[in-house]
């Protein structure tokens, strides 16, 4: 999708994991959905919902009497961009340096070391 993602909060993005698992749903349905999880209130879940619509991150059909949510962008678009801007402010935007941070930081197994050499491998067959 060409057109770039706003930035997302932490609560912004609850609203949104909900409505990546089924959508569209009503307020009433997101609301239940995170009173189960968290202990907000109903006016809190709308404010969000008002947010992430004027952000154009959720859209609204107004076409029913009880107006329904869906996600405009998706999981992947959200977390790619969430990437994006950790990457920049953290790692002067260098993906290379954070990537070596973590791999000399963690404990890999060997399997895991395996599956990131494939997935180089891959990519510079892609090159």
């Amino acid at each position: 999708m060409s057109k770039k993602i706003p930035t997302i909060s932490e609560s912004e993005w609850e609203v949104l994991k909900v409505l990546w698992t089924k959508a569209p749903q009503t307020a009433n349905d997101i609301i239940a959905t995170l009173q189960a999880q968290t202990n907000w209130k109903p006016k809190t879940v709308r404010t969000l919902l008002d947010r992430l619509t004027k952000k154009e991150v959720v859209g609204v059909n107004k076409e029913q009497r009880v107006y329904t949510f869906y996600p405009l962008f998706s999981q992947d678009e959200c977390q790619r961009a969430k990437t994006e801007s950790f990457v920049k402010r953290f790692y002067d935007g260098t993906l290379k340096s954070m990537l070596v941070q973590f791999i000399q930081d963690e404990d890999l197994s060997e399997e895991d070391i395996h599956e990131l050499k494939t997935i180089l491998d891959k990519k510079n067959r892609k090159k």
